[in-house]
């Protein structure tokens, strides 16, 4: 099972969170086929959402992130509810590109350097805060990073993800971010930079730990590690058929009817999820009734 841990060193200078996303980046393969270079950048997405969209307590609000970066991934886009169960896609997902010197998937490769991060909050208000910062690498974790320092002046280290197994499936996935508090002095700093150093790769650390507390507690070895809480995530699409009604009668009379005559009727395609809404002849004469 996936899961999301919160967590706070003993002092109160450093607080963490961590997930294990396995099972929910599989899901998300099986869902968009993707090749293993977009399941890891999509993957890194999925994991950072979880994490950041936990952290609201609004229980309306979502947190959604925009990787534009030029290459031939496309946008990636992973979004996330308030309790950090995720859905996402990416525009291209059968991009295959060779692996780097170092044998790992390039992954800032196919996601592009020449473009931003955006990342929106919706919290239930009229208008969602918008940041967005320029990539630096397009490896995500280390642009996220680089988010949380400009838009919200959060000191972070960020690490995130996603080892593909032979068969193209999803081997081990996750990721986490440590923050440091109101302060949080150079000593503090020197020990987290230090422990990110000293704990490798993600992949690793899960493989090697087990789960995401235990990942913590790897990283944060120089801290006393208080677990604040523990979550269960998933892969989770919102879509309904009410939700596809809605956006068609959005669309208004005219496009309705014109859809009505070129094809009799009209299939949607959820991008998250895949799951195909039909809409017979008869339904979308309901619809154009409906709008008068």
């Amino acid at each position: 099972m996936d899961t999301l841990v919160r967590a706070i060193t003993s002092d109160g200078l450093v607080q963490a969170v961590a997930v294990s996303t396995r099972d929910l980046t599989e899901r998300a393969r099986q869902i968009h086929t993707t090749l293993p270079v977009a399941t890891a950048a999509l993957g890194r997405a999925l994991a950072a959402a979880s994490m950041m969209g936990n952290a609201l307590k609004d229980q309306k609000g979502s947190v959604t992130l925009q990787i534009k970066g030029g290459g031939p991934l496309g946008t990636v886009l992973a979004v996330s509810d308030h309790l950090g169960n995720v859905r996402g896609y990416v525009q291209q997902p059968h991009v295959d590109l060779p692996l780097r010197p170092d044998g790992k998937l390039d992954v800032g490769a196919a996601v592009g350097r020449e473009g931003t991060l955006t990342v929106i909050k919706d919290l239930g208000m009229k208008e969602p805060y918008v940041g967005s910062v320029a990539l630096l690498g397009g490896e995500i974790a280390e642009d996220l990073a680089a988010y949380f320092v400009e838009s919200e002046q959060i000191p972070t280290a960020c690490a995130l993800g996603v080892l593909v197994d032979r068969d193209q499936s999803v081997k081990a996935a996750g990721g986490y971010l440590i923050q440091l508090l109101p302060g949080a002095g150079e000593d503090v700093i020197t020990k987290v930079e230090g422990g990110v150093l000293a704990a490798g790769a993600v992949t690793g650390l899960l493989e090697r730990c087990g789960g995401p507390a235990e990942m913590l507690r790897a990283v944060l070895s120089d801290f006393e590690v208080e677990i604040l809480e523990t979550d269960p995530i998933e892969y989770r699409c919102y879509c309904s058929r009410e939700r596809v009604e809605r956006a068609l009668i959005s669309l208004g009379r005219a496009e309705l009817e014109s859809l009505l005559e070129e094809q009799g009727g009209c299939d949607l395609t959820c991008q998250f999820c895949d799951r195909v809404h039909r809409f017979s002849r008869a339904e979308l004469e309901d619809l154009i009734r409906q709008l008068g």
